[in-house]
């Protein structure tokens, strides 16, 4: 890594997600390479997976090993710092970062606690689940927010599964049952999921289990329908795919309790579970609400302008999920959805290099391009929004499988360009047909 030059613009970008890391790669390979910048991103991992990824490490259908990316390679690639830490507080006097000490599994300490000088301050920190203080959920739910927790509830489904098949006894009422909290993207593409890699992981070797009497899956929405922010044509065509997938799918239930048996809706309806997933609903995260007097909202997301700029301080930027961006026409915000992020990123990487040549930053209009939503193999539908006339039109099979896949290509020739992204995915090509298409511990 390059030696720090005086006097150089400090950009600091917190949160390495889909947005913060294509912000970063693209500002390093401008302002960084050439000496007009110096680009720190700062995240509390060190590795990077795509957040709409998360549902298939969950599942067992994805090797996050293959899909990872090291921070501290991308920021050598490609001209920027790396740290890594969890950012705690600011001080907008100083313009300082502040970064919590890091500490390994065995609780020693790895990195002290640090200070960051910024010139601009830019917040990519994402979202959390938002649990509503629903009793039990915190407690007896699992959220995928983050590889982690994927792959710990792919953990816990696999020992679910392994533990049916060495017992004597039968298969108990919701032993292997997954009930899912939240009928949204999240929710609906993990049902889906899990309903093809349940079945894989008993073919392999499992023969006690019969997966259409012991594995159930179910899915409950607090709204009327799936997928309720989007088109109820999608939702209706969604709806009748789990279905046909055996989903047993609860619209219009609101959970009230979730215990380590299983989960109680206002109803009087009981679900056993031994694996709840809570995928309903999303805030930003806590410490942004106590973040030096910025600006959030009640979800906690930092309110902006068009500019991203925060409203009380020029020098703070933030974009994304953690985010309250205005869309002039519309009485909500900007959705927080990947693309929002992946077009913020790309505005944003403008006004920076803008802001650093003293020139005037652009605003942000939000574009909706659709929405896709992916059920494995079985099926993806989805609607595409007409550039020119604003209407919609609905797509599904293999035309919105192939545009499903071409998001995460974006993401990739985003971070790596086209030569790399197109000899990985040869690559995956010919391996993946030696490999198990689960993941089998």
């Amino acid at each position: 890594m390059q030696m720090k030059q005086k006097n150089l613009h400090q950009i600091v970008i917190v949160g390495g997600g889909a947005g913060g890391l294509e912000l970063a790669t693209k500002l390093g390979d401008s302002l960084g390479r050439k000496g007009k910048a110096e680009i720190t991103l700062i995240d509390r991992t060190r590795t990077h997976v795509w957040k709409p990824l998360l549902h298939e490490i969950a599942a067992g259908s994805m090797n996050p090993d293959k899909h990872e990316l090291e921070y501290l390679a991308q920021a050598h690639w490609h001209h920027f710092h790396f740290r890594l830490g969890n950012m705690d507080g600011i001080d907008r006097t100083k313009r300082e970062v502040y970064i919590g000490a890091n500490y390994d599994e065995d609780g020693a300490e790895v990195i002290p606690r640090r200070t960051f000088k910024y010139d601009t301050l830019v917040i990519a920190v994402g979202s959390t689940t938002n649990d509503f203080g629903i009793a039990g959920a915190r407690e007896h739910s699992i959220a995928l927010d983050t590889q982690d927790q994927a792959e710990r509830f792919h953990r816990r489904l696999h020992n679910a599964l392994v533990r049916a098949q060495t017992q004597a006894a039968p298969v108990q009422a919701g032993q292997l049952e997954v009930v899912i909290v939240g009928a949204g993207a999240t929710g609906v593409e993990l049902s889906a999921e899990l309903h093809n890699t349940t079945r894989e992981l008993a073919a392999y070797g499992l023969d006690k289990i019969d997966p259409d009497k012991d594995i159930k899956i179910s899915l409950i929405e607090a709204s009327d329908r799936v997928l309720p922010a989007l088109p109820p044509k999608l939702s209706q065509a969604v709806d009748y795919e789990l279905r046909k997938l055996r989903v047993h799918v609860y619209t219009g239930e609101r959970v009230t309790e979730v215990t380590q048996k299983g989960v109680h809706t206002h109803s009087g309806r009981f679900i056993p579970s031994a694996l709840v997933v809570w995928a309903a609903g999303i805030k930003a995260p806590n410490f942004l609400s106590e973040l030096d007097g910025l600006e959030t909202n009640r979800i906690n997301q930092l309110v902006v302008r068009r500019t991203l700029q925060t409203t009380l301080d020029d020098d703070i930027f933030a974009f994304g999920d953690c985010a309250a961006c205005p869309w002039p026409g519309h009485a909500e915000t900007v959705p927080p959805r990947a693309q929002a992020a992946h077009q913020q990123a790309s505005m944003l990487c403008k006004s920076l290099k803008r802001r650093v040549a003293g020139k005037p930053l652009l605003e942000y209009t939000y574009r909706d391009y659709g929405s896709l939503v992916n059920m494995g193999r079985y099926s993806t539908v989805g609607s595409l929004m007409g550039a020119l006339s604003g209407s919609s039109m609905y797509i599904e099979g293999m035309f919105a499988r192939l545009m499903y896949k071409s998001l995460y290509k974006m993401h990739q020739m985003t971070l790596h360009g086209f030569f790399e992204v197109f000899l990985q995915t040869i690559a995956r090509l010919i391996t993946r047909r030696s490999e198990a298409q689960v993941k089998l511990h």
